[in-house]
């Protein structure tokens, strides 16, 4: 059986046509080419890292973040084809926003931010409001 000339369309291929960090607002606005368009706030990214150090190596690992509120993104830094190094001003700048991830967080984004909410609560964490 011959290989397909294209991959088909999924949203887990679907890559950004367009990513604008907006420092002011703190938001990373990502659309991809399927015409989506996500505003996601710096914490939510921070506090969803892909990285070790905050999703561990299996999931009973993972590490709630605290303290988050105010976090900017510093820089951006595109790896190959396919994600971005998101730099913070805390320091953080270990894992890797493939551009599944950065959709599978885009259409999960109440979900995944509420769950981030009530694990805080869980925890005793009182949260103050961003600045």
């Amino acid at each position: 059986m011959p290989f397909p000339k294209t991959v088909p369309t999924t949203r887990f291929n679907m890559i950004p046509t367009e990513i604008k960090l907006r420092k002011t607002s703190r938001l990373l606005v990502v659309t991809f080419d399927d015409g989506d368009s996500f505003d996601y706030s710096f914490e939510y990214l921070r506090v969803h890292s892909p990285s070790a150090e905050v999703q561990g190596h299996s999931a009973d690992q993972r590490t709630l973040q605290t303290g988050k509120e105010n976090v900017a993104i510093t820089a951006i830094e595109p790896i190959g084809n396919y994600a971005v190094r998101l730099v913070f001003d805390d320091g953080h700048d270990t894992g890797l926003f493939t551009w599944a991830y950065l959709r599978e967080l885009g259409d999960n984004m109440s979900e995944y931010w509420q769950s981030y909410l009530d694990r805080l609560q869980a925890a005793g964490y009182a949260r103050p409001k961003p600045d």
